[in-house]
């Protein structure tokens, strides 16, 4: 298992621990993860607090060329809106646990020239798959869905 990936994954678990939603992100510059973050949208009551966000916000504020540098792990395709933070920051690559349970806007990403990797973990997949059977109505509040 890749450590970042892992380190995603460990997100998304405490995410799911604290009563919310089991996606998990980090952000690593030259091998060191400068931010991490997990969905926090519940606990903060927060309509924007993805995983994605959240490392993002962690990672504090950085010059261009550290985003330029940077590769975003995340354990689900990241959605519209996280997708436009990787874009606005020119975070050239992101490694996507799993699409499976909700495939987001990967095309966007690719067709702005970023490197979009997907392992297919099946942990993350697991864990999308139970929590949306678990939790439907905050699965679809969280990706804008009534």
């Amino acid at each position: 298992m890749d450590p970042f990936m892992q380190a995603a994954i460990d997100e998304a678990k405490q995410g799911l621990a604290e009563g919310g939603i089991p996606i998990g992100s980090v952000i690593v510059h030259r091998g060191q993860i400068i931010g991490r973050g997990h969905n926090r949208r519940v606990q903060q009551g927060s309509a924007v607090l993805h995983g994605e966000m959240d490392a993002l916000e962690n990672a504090g504020r950085q010059p261009a060329s550290v985003y330029a540098e940077s590769v975003l792990y995340t354990t689900l395709s990241p959605c519209a809106m996280c997708s436009g933070a990787i874009l606005l920051y020119g975070i050239p690559k992101v490694i996507i646990g799993e699409n499976q349970t909700f495939l987001g806007e990967e095309l966007l990403l690719r067709g702005r020239g970023v490197d979009v990797q997907v392992v297919q973990d099946a942990s993350c997949v697991e864990m999308m798959r139970s929590f949306i059977a678990n939790s439907p109505e905050l699965w679809n509040e969280d990706i804008g869905e009534t």
